[in-house]
């Protein structure tokens, strides 16, 4: 059975594969449990890349990718390559990269999985604010106290959904 699925208004069934691409560069951050940064890159320069992309200005980039980082608390580490950031920073430039474009939808693979607790609590209140400033979250997580920041919690097993609730945090 063939379907259909739109995103952001967006039929995708009949998009070629620069079309599906771009459309997937405006309007849906990733941000993985990996982080997938580019280790030879800065940390400006990773949220500058999808901007890259987008084919925004050189100057505009550098300016969001610097509000970005700012936002996310990393000011003092711009120029700072993956590998001179903790597990919690890493992620951090991650959310910024996945937000450089202002996308409705942000997607979240195991984001707090190679986390420790306190970076964990903190890449959720961040996720948390995001969506109280109108962006869709969406995050995939096997941790009880992960999902516990969310407000609709879907619980899958063997390919089901076992439940679907409202939580309240």
């Amino acid at each position: 059975m063939l379907g259909h699925y739109y995103l952001d208004g967006h039929d995708t069934a009949s998009m070629t594969p620069d079309e599906l691409s771009d459309i997937r560069n405006r309007k849906i951050g990733f941000v993985f449990q990996s982080f997938n940064l580019i280790s030879r890159t800065s940390a400006l320069k990773n949220v500058e890349l999808p901007m890259t992309y987008a084919r925004i200005p050189r100057a505009a980039r550098i300016r969001r990718a610097r509000e970005l980082l700012v936002r996310v608390g990393l000011e003092g580490r711009m120029d700072h390559f993956p590998n001179e950031l903790s597990g919690g920073q890493r992620q951090r430039v991650a959310i910024a990269r996945a937000l450089a474009n202002e996308p409705p939808l942000i997607l979240a693979d195991e984001p707090t999985g190679n986390l420790d607790t306190a970076s964990s609590i903190e890449i959720m209140e961040l996720f948390t604010k995001l969506h109280q400033e109108g962006a869709t979250v969406v995050l995939v997580t096997h941790e009880e106290d992960i999902a516990a920041f969310a407000r609709r919690i879907i619980c899958f097993g063997d390919g089901k959904i076992l439940s679907d609730r409202i939580n309240h945090p």
